[in-house]
Formats: C-alpha cells, structure tokens, sequence
C-alpha cells in the first residue's frame, strides 16, 4: 500500500458565504518521493446530507420526487430543469436517520418509523464536501398523511410520483432518471429487494 501523503494547508480565503460556502485552500502536498507540490482548490461546504428510497414489495412500486433544479436547467440548455430522484435533504443539524425521515414526509407525506441504513457515499469528492447517508423503507397507504410537496418556505414545489419499480428502473438506462443518489438506491433496491420477487 502507498504511503499516505503529507497535507499542510497554507491559506484558507472565504469566496461566498451565501446559501453555503465556498472556500479557496492552497495546500502543500509532500508527495511519496519527497518532493512538495503547492495546490490551489476551491471546495464547496453545502453540509452532509440523507437520501432515502420508499418502497412496497407488494405492489412493486417506490416513490419518487419530480422537481425543478436550477444547475439542471442551466447544464442542459435551459430545458425544463425537472429531475427525478429520491427524497433527500441536508442534515441542518439532525442525525442522518432523523433527517431521512423529515424529509419522506415533508416532501411525500409519508410518515416512516423504521429505515433501514445502507450507507455513506460522497457524490463530488473533488470539489463538494457533502457526504450522504443512504436509507431505504417500507411504505404502504396507512403511512401517508400529508399530501407531502415539500415547504413552502423553502420554495419547494415538489410533485409525488408512485412508480413501478420495473419502470423507474428502466429511465435510468432511459435516461429519464439522471440524479446519481436514486440511480445508486434504485440499483441497491434492484440488486437487494425486487430482483426475485416476480
């Protein structure tokens, strides 16, 4: 195994603090011959996030979220913006497991006692800080109790999709589903829950 590098940061200069922040570092970085290297990178701290995927075994279905993402609309022509994904949100201070419950509520209107943790996955490690945890739960129609939709006060619009599995997971070969954290809970869910029920 390779020895691990030396990092010295030199300087940290604050470039935004709006929304979130971003952050320019320089750092020495003493590579494995012993030479060192300065590097300028700027790093993104939106916080860590939880992503989780609700699913039925009986009727094969998951619920997904459609909404409207800026970077989307901007990355693609400025075509609609609509994504597809799971629910999801940052922690603002919660515990992953309470954050992922939020979340299915108030953006689905599902009310979830247990999740089951998967795992923790950064999605840009070469320039975001987020680390998200992944869960996945069991719903069925006794748990809604809100319309979901997200908050207002957060300008959510947030529209609940109730989708076949089958046919969720076929618009990621599609490319109907492109957002990174449901494509890796709906292979989970494919590899792990819905393969061998037919």
């Amino acid at each position: 195994m390779e020895k691990e590098p030396e990092i010295r940061i030199k300087s940290k200069e604050t470039l935004s603090d709006d929304y979130y922040v971003l952050h320019k570092v320089t750092i020495d970085y003493k590579k494995e011959d012993g030479s060192v290297e300065e590097q300028i990178r700027e790093v993104y701290d939106k916080g860590s996030g939880a992503a989780i995927l609700l699913y039925n075994k009986v009727k094969r279905t998951v619920i997904l979220t459609r909404q409207f993402r800026l970077p989307i609309y901007i990355n693609e022509g400025e075509k609609n913006g609509m994504l597809i994904e799971v629910c999801a949100g940052l922690l603002d201070g919660l515990d992953p497991e309470t954050c992922a419950k939020k979340e299915a509520l108030e953006e689905t209107g599902y009310k979830i006692n247990t999740v089951d943790f998967l795992f923790e996955a950064y999605m840009t490690p070469g320039a975001v800080m987020e680390k998200v945890s992944y869960f996945i739960a069991e719903y069925n129609e006794g748990m809604k109790i809100t319309d979901g939709g997200g908050l207002s006060e957060e300008q959510e619009n947030i529209e609940v999709l109730e989708m076949d599995f089958d046919e969720a997971y076929a618009m990621i070969a599609k490319g109907e589903i492109v957002d990174g954290k449901s494509i890796i809970l709906l292979q989970y869910a494919y590899m792990n829950i819905f393969k061998e029920i037919k």
